[in-house]
């Protein structure tokens, strides 16, 4: 009974990041039980992730914390500490730069990434460990697991979910679950 329990526990604490058939920006995200759509990069999935590729990282990433909009969604249930985005945070994604893949604040001249988007896609965003605690130039930046677009368009190289979908998982989600992308 015990290992039952044990195993049930290291399952529960990996989110799986599977290819759907037919095309190569969507999965099937599996937590358990619940198994939803997802959309990933536009260029599908790869091991040898470069910045701009447009690709999901082949790899189990930690999830280290995450960001709401915030003005939605509105009591959220997970035990991630969630940062509310304000209007001066931006993700560094130029290579070149000492603050490559980190969160940095406004004016800020190099590439970057707004984190405040009117589009709905960070209203609830989690930023997994792809080169963020050991970084390397050009390894891609700013991989998320965030909202998807209408249609479950492609990412940059994000795993999307619709916003339900994410309702559904944030009670499970904690600092240092997995989420593997096979």
């Amino acid at each position: 009974m015990e290992k039952t329990r044990r195993s049930r526990a290291i399952q529960s604490t990996i989110i799986t990041v599977r290819p759907a058939p037919g095309q190569k920006s969507r999965a099937l995200v599996q937590f358990g039980a619940i198994v939803v759509p997802a959309a990933i990069g536009r260029s599908g999935r790869t091991v040898l992730k470069r910045e701009g590729d447009g690709a999901t990282p082949i790899a189990s990433m930690k999830v280290l914390s995450g960001f709401r909009h915030g003005d939605r969604p509105t009591r959220l249930q997970t035990p991630l500490p969630i940062r509310r985005i304000r209007g001066d945070m931006l993700w560094c994604d130029q290579p070149e730069d000492p603050n490559y893949n980190r969160l940095v604040k406004a004016p800020f001249r190099p590439s970057h990434e707004e984190m405040k988007r009117q589009d709905g896609l960070y209203d609830v965003c989690l930023v997994m460990d792809w080169n963020v605690t050991s970084r390397a130039r050009n390894r891609g930046s700013a991989i998320f697991f965030h909202m998807i677009k209408p249609g479950y368009e492609p990412t940059a190289g994000c795993v999307a979910v619709h916003p339900r979908d994410m309702r559904r998982l944030l009670p499970f989600i904690r600092k240092g679950t997995v989420v593997r992308v096979l």
